[in-house]
């Protein structure tokens, strides 16, 4: 293992100004640029094998000019940890859902909302069109994050402990676990349940001894993270389909040369790609493996929980979101 890889977060943050003035160097002043992408993403994960991908390719494509080290798993700490070191500069790039970036810009939450993709290629055409530049803008001015390019993190279904849920009503007081977004927040309090937000790392302990009743997250995420071994039932709600987001610190964008931002992107589209192509076979194979292995997979009355949200939930946020944003995403 690295030096690098050694670090603590806590000598990861006292690094942000060192990093940073190391990066407005000249190129010829300085070696090789090296950028530390972190995820939370477990190393099994489809996303970690694209992150050593581009890496590769990034580094053979530059002439090792930059340099490319990963840290899945949460090593560097947790989704909000990870945001807001890549703001600082601590770390350069990180990838995280959509709605995550909305704790800085508003908008970026709508990305990730329930019920309002259709499939990864609607997805695709949205997060490549005119509509998502201005929260890009607004990103990289409030916070100095840019956007690079997106991944497909797939269907979000809900998973259970003990309780099998076939309708909205059974899941009415349920424990629920959540990500750290309002809008998640929202959803899970439209179907009555109770959201309990938590950090991805420690939920397979909090499963296991019942401190939440279940949780939601799309196949590939249950398989990788193991959840099917704690959770008996496997609920096809199908609620939120998951764009993932890869942001590079701005002073660290705006350091590379031409030719390496265009190498860095080109790399993460290619690869992206295949990362989206790889987690759909996946998701077209999970239900049945999961099956085998013994849980009980539920098709639920998915209307019961679109209704009570979409009759909330985009009134609730438009304010923050625009008026008329929704309508644009959702026919695209």
């Amino acid at each position: 293992m690295s030096d690098a890889r050694q670090w603590t977060r806590r000598g990861m943050l006292g690094a942000t100004a060192a990093t940073l003035a190391a990066g407005v160097l000249p190129r010829s002043a300085r070696a090789a640029t090296t950028l530390r992408w972190a995820t939370v993403l477990p190393t099994n994960h489809p996303g970690v094998a694209m992150m050593e991908r581009v890496a590769k390719q990034v580094r053979e494509q530059t002439g090792g000019s930059v340099e490319i080290q990963t840290f899945p798993a949460g090593q560097l700490g947790s989704s909000r940890d990870l945001i807001e070191a890549a703001s600082g500069g601590a770390v350069q790039i990180v990838d995280e859902g959509a709605a995550q970036f909305g704790q800085f810009v508003p908008q970026f939450s709508i990305l990730e909302a329930p019920y309002i993709w259709r499939d990864d290629k609607q997805i695709r055409r949205v997060l490549s069109s005119s509509l998502v530049d201005d929260m890009n803008a607004a990103l990289v001015a409030k916070r100095s994050m840019r956007v690079v390019g997106s991944t497909y993190y797939g269907k979000r279904h809900v998973t259970s402990g003990s309780k099998a849920i076939n309708t909205v009503d059974d899941i009415k007081g349920f424990k629920l676990r959540i990500p750290e977004v309002d809008t998640f927040r929202a959803m899970a309090e439209a179907w009555g349940a109770r959201p309990t937000p938590l950090n991805i790392g420690e939920l397979y302990l909090a499963l296991s001894q019942g401190a939440v009743d279940g949780q939601e997250n799309p196949l590939p995420t249950i398989q990788s993270n193991k959840f099917f071994e704690v959770q008996k039932y496997l609920v096809l709600t199908g609620h939120i389909i998951t764009p993932r987001l890869i942001v590079v610190n701005e002073s660290t964008w705006q350091a590379l040369t031409a030719k390496e931002r265009q190498v860095l992107k080109s790399s993460i589209d290619a690869n992206g790609q295949m990362q989206d192509s790889e987690i759909l076979a996946q998701e077209a194979t999970l239900v049945d493996t999961f099956k085998a292995g013994g849980m009980n997979v539920i098709q639920p009355d998915v209307e019961s929980f679109r209704k009570p949200v979409l009759a909330s939930l985009p009134a609730k946020f438009e304010s923050k979101w625009g008026k008329g944003l929704w309508e644009k995403i959702a026919s695209a």
